[in-house]
């Protein structure tokens, strides 16, 4: 092991955070405090700001000397280690700013809000100091891209180092990324999500939002967080029109940055050639269309516009795994219940800021398992798989396959879990949880419906379900290996 590139990664992944924080602290300039929270958040901000730099500079000096060549060890130990750290330091303004605030219930927000889950466990959120509201949306922002792309694209030095980076926090990898050097590759993706994130802002504004709340709102919105400024989330606005628009940057946030990329050279084969793309606009069109006949059928909504709006917003925000509500879905059927169970299984598009397993993972297994079940009674068929037109390989199929596995038993195991520590919570409740956490989607069904929260968790759970948000969020590997002493081992 490396340390020292380990060390230096780790300072610059605070420093930058201690930067944030002093945007967010910035914030209260414009807006001048008035109630004591506000006042507080200067002191709050303040000391989470000495406290980042003073840990970041501290490991940048650990780091100071020795070999900075990086390989798989190191990268994985790094976004293992950098998502934990900066989830722990990104809790200390909620922690010192909010009054009665737990650091369970801190380190819960500060990790739902980097991993753009959406969870919350703060009501009244239109009494938080501006500053704080903003450092929660921010976060979403930084996180939704990836905490390490940053330095994947401004760090010369990482050289190989950097595509394993790439790679690891990412669900993308880097020979997808039609360029020589994964930096330019990833610099063109990060100029991508800031175009994106300053039209979504601009966007936001003419439909009627203040500067501040447009610019909070594009946050989550281009990241697929889903915090609000509003304790009701965006149902609070009543405009169809941002509704509407939310739906549309929404979308653009679940689906692959290098598709856009592509299409926008004038690559317009890269969409209708996209196995994955097509898939994801399918079941989102088709998902709307079902839960918005099923409104109207079985539901009280008479007006088929309403029940489609309604209706899309609701299945876009669980595919991409944003977590913005327009109303409270949990008193609709037990059908929608099971569809959007079904959705946050999903997910987004692989190399966009979406969780879930991913759309490409899904169609993968399913040409999978038809090809597996043709065998069971033709053993000699030979059927290969075509994934954006190109025949998939053997060992990218089973790569696919054991994550799945992977990924129900860490699932099911985090099901028993939760129910073993919140004894009186529903079957529904515990199983949404457990999705919602894992798949960075925030909102899911009965106790933790649109309408609550999770701050009825036990402390403990909470601290556990931070780690399945950033298990989810790294898609397990950066996690699970910190937890292997052969990768503290040197080896010759």
């Amino acid at each position: 092991m490396n340390y020292s590139i380990v060390f230096r990664l780790l300072g610059l992944i605070l420093m930058v955070e201690a930067i944030a924080f002093t945007i967010s602290l910035g914030i209260d300039y414009f807006f001048r405090a008035t109630s004591i929270i506000d006042r507080s958040a200067l002191g709050g901000f303040g000391i989470s700001i000495v406290i980042a730099f003073g840990i970041g500079i501290g490991f940048s000096y650990l780091g100071r000397q020795g070999d900075l060549k990086m390989f798989r060890k190191e990268a994985l130990c790094v976004i293992g280690l950098g998502w934990i750290l900066a989830s722990l330091v990104g809790a200390l303004p909620f922690f010192l700013i909010i009054p009665g605030c737990t650091l369970a219930d801190a380190i819960f927000e500060s990790t739902s809000g980097l991993t753009t889950t959406g969870a919350s466990v703060f009501t009244d959120l239109e009494k938080m100091p501006h500053s704080l509201l903003f450092w929660r949306s921010l976060s979403q922002w930084m996180g939704g891209l990836g905490v390490v792309v940053f330095f994947v694209a401004i760090l010369a030095y990482l050289g190989a180092g950097a595509k394993i980076l790439f790679s690891g926090e990412s669900s993308a990898h880097s020979a997808d990324l039609d360029s020589g050097r994964v930096q330019t590759g990833v610099l063109r993706i990060l100029g991508l999500y800031v175009s994106i994130s300053a039209v979504c802002v601009v966007a936001y504004w003419l439909c009627g939002l203040d500067w501040f709340e447009a610019f909070c709102h594009m946050f989550a919105t281009v990241a697929t967080g889903g915090f609000s400024t509003r304790t009701a989330s965006v149902e609070a606005f009543q405009n169809p029109l941002l509704e509407w628009m939310i739906i549309l940057f929404m979308a653009l946030g679940g689906t692959s940055f290098i598709v856009m990329l592509r299409f926008l050279r004038g690559d317009w084969s890269a969409v209708r050639e996209s196995t994955e793309t097509g898939a994801f606009y399918l079941i989102m069109i088709s998902g709307s269309l079902l839960i918005a006949w099923h409104l109207i059928v079985f539901g009280s909504m008479e007006s088929w516009q309403e029940a489609f709006r309604m209706g899309a917003f609701q299945v876009v925000s669980i595919i991409t795994t944003t977590g913005f509500a327009t109303t409270d879905f949990d008193s609709w059927a037990p059908f929608t219940h099971i569809f959007l169970l079904f959705l946050m299984l999903i997910g987004g598009s692989s190399g966009s800021t979406a969780g879930g397993l991913k759309v490409i993972r899904i169609v993968v297994g399913i040409k999978v398992s038809l090809i597996n079940i043709e065998r069971a009674f033709r053993t000699r068929v030979v059927r290969s798989i075509k994934i954006n037109g190109k025949n998939l390989d053997r060992d990218a199929q089973e790569n696919v396959i054991s994550y799945l596995v992977l990924v129900a038993l860490v699932a099911h195991l985090s099901v028993f879990l939760v129910v073993f520590m919140e004894p009186l919570l529903s079957v529904e409740g515990a199983v949404s949880t457990v999705l919602a956490c894992l798949f960075s989607v925030g909102p899911g069904f009965q106790e933790i419906g649109p309408a609550h929260n999770y701050a009825f968790f036990h402390d403990y759970t909470k601290c556990a379900l931070s780690l399945i948000m950033i298990m989810g969020r790294l898609e397990m590997f950066a996690v699970l290996v910190l937890f292997s002493p052969s990768l503290w081992r040197s080896f010759s």
